[in-house]
């Protein structure tokens, strides 16, 4: 009787140790992708006007191909796009 006593008591100290560790891991993966969230949106931003801005070249200019230039912004809204669907995805399972 004395001995089972002992090992609930140790089960239950136990067990109450790794759920403190869970919180405080739950806590922090919150934090860090709130932050991800609020910073994603404005470095997606800086991107695209950069690769618009190594795109524009092919708009205007003596050697202007609007082809070339709608095919190039395409792919890459493409790629971007995937990108931020990749990331959606992720942040919908974290949390």
């Amino acid at each position: 009787m004395k001995k089972s006593m002992y090992l609930t008591l140790l089960v239950f100290l136990i067990s109450l140790s790794a759920f403190a560790q869970i919180g405080g891991i739950e806590n922090s993966v919150n934090d860090v992708s709130d932050t991800i969230r609020t910073i994603f949106p404005i470095i997606l931003g800086i991107i695209f006007l950069v690769g618009f801005l190594f795109n524009a070249g092919h708009f205007f200019g003596e050697n202007a191909d609007l082809k070339k230039g709608i095919t190039r912004v395409l792919v890459f809204v493409l790629i971007a796009g995937a990108v931020v669907g990749i990331f959606t995805y992720l942040i919908g399972i974290v949390v």
